[in-house]
């Protein structure tokens, strides 16, 4: 009797657990979502690396820039810009020779003086736009020269008719506060810039250019040593 109760409580079981059982069954199953990582770049266009713009643009090429805006903004009667963009061509003018020394630092250093000895003429009103900017194409040349001088010494100049080309093109425009007396490296600079260019020929034209661009480039930077 017992054994047919125990069985009948069995059978009573069942049928309630197997319903919810089935039901459980049958639940549909949600989708596990992967964490979103909060920073990630999402978009496969925009890359972590430095633009290409941005590293076209060099530490080199600013103190010019700052030099050429002080003159054009006095020019334009805001000397206070012309103060400020003085003032930061000046300090990145001294930090480029620290870090990139040359046989140019002395007289860098030495224009950059004069420049410095000018920016309280600049708020003070007694400076023309005239004697400002000689001033700062000497510094220019001066500063020029020593970029150039470096890139000569640093090696092979084969391949590399692009950057001399536009140091040369650099000095000639700078040369210009010289008057007359800047003909004669001018003179040296065409001769210089119709070799330059077989330095990207290639092969044994490339190297046999190369003594001669040397050589030619060095009569140009002791042209502007001696006019400095």
């Amino acid at each position: 009797m017992n054994t047919i109760r125990f069985e009948w409580k069995a059978l009573v079981l069942s049928a309630i657990l197997l319903p919810a059982t089935t039901a459980l069954a049958q639940l549909p199953t949600l989708p596990v979502e992967k964490p979103t990582v909060i920073g990630a770049i999402k978009d496969p266009s925009v890359s972590a690396t430095t633009s290409k713009t941005n590293a076209v643009i060099t530490a080199d090429s600013l103190p010019d820039a700052k030099l050429d805006l002080a003159v054009a903004a006095l020019e334009k009667g805001n000397k206070a810009e012309s103060a400020q963009a003085l003032q930061s061509g000046i300090s990145q003018l001294e930090a480029q020779t620290k870090k990139q020394p040359s046989s140019f630092g002395t007289k860098i250093l030495s224009q950059v003086s004069k420049l410095k000895a000018l920016l309280p003429l600049i708020t003070g009103g007694g400076l023309s736009a005239g004697v400002l900017g000689k001033a700062v194409g000497l510094a220019k040349l001066a500063s020029g020269a020593g970029r150039l001088e470096n890139l000569v010494s640093a090696g092979s100049l084969i391949g590399k008719a692009g950057q001399l080309t536009g140091g040369l093109n650099g000095l000639g425009s700078a040369m210009s506060v010289l008057g007359g007396g800047g003909s004669a490296g001018q003179s040296l600079i065409s001769s210089a810039l119709g070799s330059v260019g077989k330095l990207n020929q290639g092969g044994t034209a490339a190297k046999a250019a190369e003594p001669a661009v040397k050589s030619q480039i060095g009569s140009v930077l002791n042209f502007v040593k001696g006019a400095l």
